[in-house]
């Protein structure tokens, strides 16, 4: 995406490269479900604070922090060039005809980079929501606050992606364990 948008000659490409970045980082950076990013309104998102407010399922509200620095830049700058779009339509995410995007939309998207970058795996939205969850367990992040963070009503839904810590968790310890480095030879000659 980042060369896509390097490489664009006019103002409306770059415009609209700089929508699908700003699209995917929010989706990897927030870990929001893709019909939340599509609902989210102008007013839910907070700039000056770095905040969103996400209304997910059964109309429950939590508040996402977007912790990155570049991600927030990026936000802005996307907010400046679609300032009319978003004034328009009242969606914080839009297309160039003032409309809110659609979860094909997004989908499409995510296809195009994939197909551009040459990765046949099929990337879906859900994914970015699955790599953020992951992404934070294996950094020793609480369960609870990432249940929180997604929006589960009860931690056995976030314990889904604990399987996929736990072959992280092999993987460690078959490969980094300093009792990996011990060797006892006389043991298995006899």
């Amino acid at each position: 995406m980042y060369k896509e948008y390097s490489l664009s000659h006019t103002d409306y490409r770059k415009k609209r490269t700089l929508l699908d970045i700003a699209v995917l980082e929010t989706l990897f950076s927030t870990g929001m479900r893709i019909s939340e990013l599509c609902n989210l309104k102008n007013s839910d998102v907070d700039m000056h604070d770095a905040v969103i407010r996400i209304y997910g399922k059964g109309a429950k509200e939590r508040i996402i922090q977007i912790g990155n620095e570049d991600v927030i830049n990026l936000l802005k700058s996307y907010e400046n060039n679609y300032v009319s779009e978003i004034q328009n339509c009242g969606y914080f995410f839009t297309n160039q005809n003032a409309t809110p995007l659609s979860d094909q939309a997004v989908r499409r998207m995510i296809n195009k980079y994939c197909s551009l970058a040459a990765i046949e795996l099929h990337i879906t939205p859900h994914m970015f929501r699955h790599t953020f969850a992951t992404s934070l367990l294996e950094a020793d992040v609480d369960i609870r606050y990432i249940q929180e963070m997604l929006g589960h009503s009860s931690i056995t839904v976030t314990e889904i992606y604990t399987h996929v810590t736990l072959s992280k968790q092999k993987d460690i310890l078959t490969t980094k364990h300093p009792r990996q480095n011990f060797s006892f030879p006389e043991m298995y000659a006899k």
